[in-house]
């Protein structure tokens, strides 16, 4: 028989999502790299009569393991070497002010505030961020073996150990990993037009929407590194923009009420096959005979994902970038550090964390407190501005510390030190790329043991470690939630109405666009997949909102179902659109512009409130046109923003 909490011991739904572990696949491989990058340096110090080298070696490849997370070869250069240059940086800053006080405070804070700041850049940068304040608290809170220059190399030279090892199936596995990428985005697309009909529709056109985000991401990161176009790369692009009448013409298939006969999932997952394996033969569609405007767009796009799959050779004049050609990378430098110096935004997270970490600083040079470095790494986990939901991190930084602090002690107290400290290495390091896939509790429980045995090796204190580092966490955290959390006003408030009131302004020129003359397929091809692009970063600030503690949790809660009426509101615009290209009549530029205006008051009533109060819905048209079910999603979309 189960059993249910009392009402009064209830846990609150936000503490749940926050403690609900994520459900994510192990990469192997990565496990793998863990284990031999974070102990083969430790064996090599141990067998040279230096551990000291070999723990400063591990500390720098666990850096490269946080950062080994990409699934393409160029990409994995980026994400660990760049970081690595950032970290060697920052810990010849901090061994420079170790021991001088408040000098050391200052150069500290003014790391912070430069982390910050660049960290609003994008994901490479946020990492390099992150290791640039992280080596420099270490730094300037331990001290360094050897010589000023010994400290960098060794933890870069770790870092780029993790690197050596990602790069070893290169020449045998080159561009595999974005051929399966392409590959898996056809195979969710099979599963949208299976899901057209039934309750799982939209949950399956938000994961084509994710897949379609990773893999343009993926493929034009990639193009924009080499010179020219390479053939290869050409047809993957190729590939992707051909998916996507497929991805359009779902829509109009679930308003048709009408599902899809399985012939058609079926031949979108041999295209998948065909796209994974490279194969350019012959290929036999066994498709129903369309009877309709919407079977007839389903049917013809098919058949044109099919020809550019099987297509040899693609003409690379002939490919537009669906999401616009990336400039030049000397070019995307400057644009990126003009808007780093010139954001609001990027000032503002940089200050944050730069208060938080001179708080840190300053307290435990007033206070004493053994190995106070900790204080300030605590800061720099939380804090990140770009990783979320402070509130929750700094919850699970906590609970996550606790249960690392209770594998370290079990660790500290059996394990003898020497030799055996490899050993414990090789069990607790894969524990790292295993469990961070699960949420930052888990993994914040997988790094504490490792950076605790590597900094008894260093400093040989054994159990004594694990109370203060308890204190330290704890300390951090609270300063964390005070003065980064508290203290800023835009904590407590969810950004989910500015970003949905963008959306709605965004969606409305969308639907000018879609019926008129003067934009090019291309550029509303563009347009749309910004637009479910945005409304995915929608959902994922209300999934990080609905972690915070009442009432910002509340409050983002109310959103979710006019999120959802937007997404619906893009849907239908998309669908009369496939209707009319294959058939439907096109709708006047008045009936067009009325729709227009209404999302355009819309999207004003949402900006800068945090309750939806009540809008008129009275949107009439001609009866029978093609915007009819566009007219209604926007009217039940108004109806929606009403007081609660």
């Amino acid at each position: 028989m189960s059993r249910e909490f009392p009402a009064g011991l209830t846990p609150p739904d936000w503490l749940v999502r926050n403690l609900r572990p994520q459900q994510a696949p192990v990469n192997w491989a990565a496990v793998a790299r863990a284990a031999i990058a974070m102990t083969l340096p430790l064996a090599i110090g141990l067998a040279a009569g230096r551990p000291a080298y070999g723990a400063l070696a591990s500390m720098g490849a666990l850096s490269g393991v946080i950062g080994d997370t990409a699934d393409a070869y160029r990409m994995r250069i980026l994400n660990i070497a760049i970081p690595q240059l950032f970290g060697a940086i920052g810990v010849t800053l901090g061994s420079l002010v170790f021991g001088h006080g408040w000098v050391a405070v200052a150069a500290v804070t003014g790391v912070a505030l430069v982390s910050g700041m660049i960290s609003t850049i994008g994901a490479v940068a946020s990492v390099s961020g992150l290791l640039l304040l992280l080596n420099s608290v270490v730094g300037a809170g331990l001290p360094m073996p050897g010589d000023w220059w010994l400290a960098p190399v060794l933890m870069s030279g770790g870092g780029l150990l993790v690197l050596l090892l990602a790069l070893l199936a290169w020449p045998l596995r080159s561009g595999v990993p974005e051929r399966a990428a392409v590959a898996d985005t056809y195979r969710t697309v099979a599963g949208l037009m299976a899901a057209c009909g039934t309750q799982e529709y939209d949950a399956a056109r938000h994961a084509v929407t994710q897949s379609l985000n990773q893999s343009y991401d993926l493929v034009l990161a990639r193009r924009a590194r080499h010179h020219g176009r390479s053939p290869e790369l050409t047809r993957l692009l190729a590939q992707l923009n051909a998916i996507t009448p497929v991805v359009e013409a779902a829509p109009a298939v679930r308003l048709s009420g009408t599902a899809l006969p399985p012939e058609v999932p079926e031949a979108v997952r041999h295209l998948a096959q065909a796209v994974e394996t490279g194969y350019t033969g012959p290929i036999g569609l066994r498709l129903p005979a369309p009877a309709s405007e919407t079977a007839r767009a389903v049917d013809h796009a098919l058949r044109h994902a099919a020809e550019v799959v099987t297509a040899p050779d693609v003409d690379p004049r002939g490919i537009d970038d669906r999401l616009g050609r990336p400039a030049a990378l000397s070019i995307r430098a400057a644009r990126a550090a003009r808007n780093v110096t010139l954001s609001a935004n990027s000032w503002r997270y940089g200050l944050r964390l730069a208060l938080c970490i001179g708080i840190a600083q300053a307290l435990v040079s007033i206070v004493p407190v053994p190995r106070s470095y900790w204080v300030a790494l605590t800061i720099t986990f939380v804090l990140k501005p770009d990783f979320g939901s402070v509130f929750s991190r700094a919850l699970l930084r906590a609970l996550g510390t606790v249960a690392g602090l209770v594998i370290a002690a079990a660790v500290l107290a059996a394990v003898p030190r020497g030799w055996w400290d490899v050993v414990a290495m090789l069990v607790l390091a894969p524990l790292i790329p295993a469990l961070t896939p699960r949420g930052y509790g888990y993994q914040t429980a997988a790094i504490t043991p490792v950076i605790l045995l590597l900094s008894d090796i260093l400093n040989h204190q054994g159990t004594a470690l694990l109370l203060p580092r308890l204190v330290d966490s704890l300390i951090g955290c609270g300063i964390a939630l005070v003065a980064g959390y508290l203290l800023w006003p835009e904590s407590w408030h969810t950004r989910v109405g500015d970003r949905l009131a963008d959306a709605v302004a965004d969606t409305a020129q969308y639907v000018e666009s879609a019926f008129g003359d003067g934009t090019e397929p291309a550029a509303r091809a563009r347009m749309r997949r910004r637009l479910y692009r945005d409304l995915s970063v929608i959902r994922t600030e209300f999934q990080r909102a609905l972690t915070e503690p009442p009432p910002t949790g509340r409050r983002a809660a109310a959103w979710w179902p006019l999120v959802v009426a937007v997404e619906r509101i893009v849907d239908a615009t998309t669908a009369a659109a496939v209707r009319v290209r294959h058939g439907a009549a096109t709708p006047s530029a008045t009936e067009v512009r009325q729709v227009a205006m209404q999302l355009d008051e819309l999207a004003e009533g949402l900006r800068d409130t945090e309750v939806l109060y009540p809008v008129r819905t009275d949107l009439t048209g001609p009866a029978g046109s093609v915007l009819e079910p566009l007219r209604q999603e926007v009217a039940a979309a108004r109806a929606i923003a009403s007081p609660r």
